[in-house]
């Protein structure tokens, strides 16, 4: 498969929010990189696919800073052949594999909106807990999914069950403290620098 048609994939594949069951093994959680440990203080950070046509969200995604850091991106296909994944809880995200969410994300036709939280390690945790105990997400929940994970916990009173991404960023920005970072790229949907696997090390176009 060629690179201009396995990125067409997989923009098809962000807009449908599709999901999957994947479920590292043992050895695979235990390998050494299979877990990163950020340092303090503990976050949760939302991000929200948009549109630049129609302003429509496309996808969310949750950054979760606890006692490892971890990224919950339900019903989403950024993946990482490093990164072992339970459900839609991907682990071993370091700085550098958040470059590459983000990097998979954004591009000509969609804009990604980073907003953060610091919240008590306590907290952060329990964020963590909630995203492992929620298992694979179905296709077109992914909003859903992360309003369920964070409606209930405390601090996070503004956020409801909603189904929409874009009313979830809307909720998120309410929370006390809640930062806000617009992320643009003008690569073409053709060139956006989606990951690629090849001999099992990622590349980008």
């Amino acid at each position: 498969m060629n690179f201009k048609t396995f990125a067409v994939l997989a923009l098809f594949a962000l807009s449908a929010c599709a999901g999957d069951n994947k479920w590292a093994t043992d050895a695979q959680m235990a390998a050494s990189g299979a877990h990163f440990v950020a340092e303090p203080p503990r976050t949760i950070t939302l991000f929200t696919v948009q549109s630049t046509r129609n302003g429509s969200g496309a996808h969310s995604g949750l950054l979760i800073n606890a006692s490892e850091q971890v990224m919950f991106d339900p019903a989403g296909t950024w993946y990482h052949p490093n990164l072992p994944e339970r459900g839609d809880v991907h682990y071993g995200v370091s700085p550098k594999m958040i470059s590459f969410y983000i990097d998979y994300h954004a591009r000509e036709t969609f804009n990604v909106i980073e907003q953060t939280v610091v919240v008590t390690p306590e907290v952060a945790e329990l964020v963590k807990q909630r995203a492992e105990a929620y298992g694979s997400v179905p296709s077109a929940q992914c909003a859903h999914s992360v309003s369920s994970i964070l409606n209930g916990v405390p601090g996070f009173e503004a956020i409801s069950g909603s189904w929409y991404p874009n009313k979830l960023m809307k909720e998120f920005a309410q929370l006390p403290g809640a930062t806000r970072k617009l992320i643009t790229d003008n690569d073409a949907d053709n060139n956006h620098g989606v990951l690629m696997v090849q001999a099992g090390n990622a590349v980008t176009q």
